[in-house]
């Protein structure tokens, strides 16, 4: 079972991973941090030091509009963000 679901690139992480060498990627709820570390490995053949996780509660939103008020709600998620070892790294443009 694959516990990523996708790498995450925004431009906050972007920057820590200039800096700091680490990643970020939506996972799975149940995945816990000794899965996510093995995939990472084996998916992007680099060696894991650290996998950090948090988990964030969806929030409920509503706009005005013209035919009333709509009410809905963000999705909930997973995130990990994994520290590489100095020298490794990933790649996500890769294959685009």
């Amino acid at each position: 079972m694959s516990y990523i679901i996708k790498p995450l690139v925004t431009e906050k992480m972007t920057q820590i991973t200039e800096k700091q060498n680490k990643f970020g990627f939506i996972v799975r709820p149940q995945a816990n941090k000794i899965e996510i570390q093995k995939e990472v490995e084996a998916r992007y053949n680099v060696t894991v030091v650290a996998v950090n996780t948090m988990v964030y509660g969806g929030k409920a939103k509503q706009r005005y509009t013209k035919s009333g008020l709509i009410k809905g709600r963000t999705n909930a998620f997973k995130k990990a963000v994994v520290t590489l070892k100095d020298g490794d790294t990933i790649d996500f443009y890769s294959n685009i």
